[in-house]
């Protein structure tokens, strides 16, 4: 048995046995997190693109834990000169890790990080099929809807985790005809309610999915898990 446990805004932590991988472990200063991130220590983190509020607090957790980053590779060059242990990969390729693995696909979003100082576009965005506990998982990351989706489909998804904020991604009628597009048995939403440009109505979501779609919707509270 594996758990998939949603951290708040789009970070999941993935656990089976004593591995444990985090996605876009964006903990310190989100609103909607219940968790901090002295409370992991993954082997792997995996991170869709650069942004801050999906970077989060990478290179704490991987200093502190030994994680290997798994990311894009202008993201990994960068994140390696802060002295953590990077992989880099691009669309199309699949890195292993312990106990699964990840392919990179396309996502439509921007990728920069900004430390502070200045803002530095890093790499561009992507999404993660994942194959961890016996399930095939999509991670969408931050994205619009496109029709490649279709493809990504193709892979047999298991979960499809979809950001439904809009503003910044595809909202939540764009998700659900990506749903259709994708065919998972369970649908998880993110990327929601963090932040008001962001605020939306998940139940109205879940209905939709249920209604119009063969999959199931699981809405998952921030520190919430299900079980596959």
């Amino acid at each position: 048995m594996a758990n998939l446990t949603y951290l708040g805004h789009s970070a999941f932590h993935l656990e089976s046995g004593t591995i444990s991988v985090l996605i876009d472990p964006f903990l310190t200063g989100n609103p909607m997190a219940t968790a901090k991130a002295d409370d992991f220590s993954p082997q792997t983190i995996l991170l869709t693109h650069a942004h801050n509020d999906h970077v989060g607090d990478s290179v704490e957790i991987a200093k502190r834990s030994g994680a290997k980053v798994i990311c894009n590779v202008e993201l990994a060059t960068y994140l390696g000169t802060k002295g953590i242990d990077t992989i880099g990969g691009n669309h199309g390729g699949t890195i292993a890790f312990e106990g699964g693995s990840a392919k990179f696909v396309p996502a439509w979003h921007t990728s920069s990080y900004s430390d502070g100082k200045r803002v530095i576009v890093v790499g561009v965005p992507s999404g993660f099929i994942v194959r961890f506990g016996g399930a095939t998982m999509y991670f969408a990351g931050d994205t619009c809807l496109f029709g490649d989706m279709q493809l990504i489909g193709e892979e047999g998804i298991d979960i499809a985790v979809l950001p439904i904020g809009d503003h910044f991604t595809m909202g939540p009628t764009d998700a659900v005809r990506a749903v259709k597009f994708i065919e998972p048995a369970l649908v998880i939403p993110c990327h929601y309610d963090t932040f008001p440009p962001i605020k939306q109505d998940a139940e109205k979501f879940k209905q939709q999915v249920e209604t119009s779609t063969k999959a199931r919707c699981r809405l998952l509270k921030p520190g919430e898990g299900h079980r596959f």
